[in-house]
């Protein structure tokens, strides 16, 4: 026997009055409700109702549940109907999983702005390089480069991931810049560690049948892309750099494009969601601010091919 549910259909007996009253309520025949009352009452070893033709009162027994009952299934109702109604309520939280390089670059704009056209939602940033598990690590929203999520999840486009080699002028004018992707073993430059393999990855560059990729020595390695960008800028080294995060570098003349007709487009930016038809108003709300805004903070990076 389902105890809630026949206690519920006692409680919905005795507010309604009858029985087939209560069952009209719950879409359930007046037979059935009479027996799943029979069945508590057989459960419980007492009789909860005076039944006649006419009429139908507590007795003693029943009397005693329902004052016991009756509170606890209204607690319950009120925390049913908060959480329905939380589908709708723009205060809470929403959790946000992205590599660390779109911490500034993407994720701080965006947050800043949907708060202050919805000052009542609350933010968590999960900011780490490899894939995310938005199931397992309870996030409501994803962001990531390359090739879009897969594991059943609603991915959405959002910009271009290009890579670029990038010099600061420090390290122009004591070592010099390269005039071929051959040159570049000759010079120092930078490496990236795949977060999820540790494996060193190649340098993905444009070349005469497309796209190559190029093992490049690295005088330093790195498994942020926040960091090896700050290693380029300090003139450390020559590196291959998200466009993104070079753009206003460059247009700052903080750092220098270099072999520009290597410039390739690798994937691109997705924005990631599970399926679900329940989702809270304010994730929905965030999934559209971020897919109409969020284009425009990637910049637009001329390929330039040979």
């Amino acid at each position: 026997m389902d105890k809630s549910r026949v206690i519920t259909l006692f409680i919905g007996v005795v507010r309604a009055g009858s029985f087939s009253q209560a069952a009209a309520e719950v879409g359930l025949s007046p037979q059935a409700v009479s027996k799943a009352v029979r069945q508590l009452e057989d459960n419980l070893g007492v009789r909860l109702f005076h039944r006649t033709t006419r009429s139908l009162s507590l007795t003693e027994e029943g009397q005693r549940l329902f004052e016991l009952a009756n509170p606890g299934l209204r607690l319950l109702d009120e925390a049913l109907e908060q959480v329905r109604n939380s589908r709708q309520d723009m205060d809470g939280m929403i959790r946000v999983a992205a590599p660390t390089s779109f911490g500034s670059h993407l994720l701080i704009p965006l947050v800043r702005d949907f708060q202050a056209l919805h000052p009542g939602v609350r933010f968590d940033l999960l900011l780490e390089d490899h894939f995310t598990d938005l199931i397992e690590a309870k996030i409501d929203v994803g962001f990531r480069g390359g090739n879009p999520p897969e594991r059943n999840l609603i991915s959405r486009r959002i910009g271009e991931l290009a890579l670029l080699v990038c010099a600061a002028p420090a390290y122009i004018a004591r070592y010099g810049a390269p005039q071929s992707v051959d040159d570049l073993l000759a010079h120092r430059c930078t490496g990236f560690r795949q977060p999820n393999t540790g494996r060193l990855m190649p340098w993905e560059l444009h070349g005469e049948g497309g796209t190559i990729y190029k093992d490049i020595p690295a005088v330093t390695s790195f498994n942020t892309a926040e960091a090896e960008a700050e290693a380029v800028l300090a003139g450390m080294a020559i590196g291959q750099l998200a466009g993104y995060m070079a753009a206003q570098h460059l247009a700052a003349g903080t750092l220098v494009h270099l072999l520009p007709s290597t410039t390739v487009t690798s994937g691109a930016i997705y924005m990631y969601y599970q399926q679900r038809t329940q989702m809270p108003q304010r994730v929905r709300l965030f999934i559209d601010f971020a897919s109409e805004r969020a284009p425009g903070l990637f910049p637009k990076i001329k390929l330039l091919k040979s």
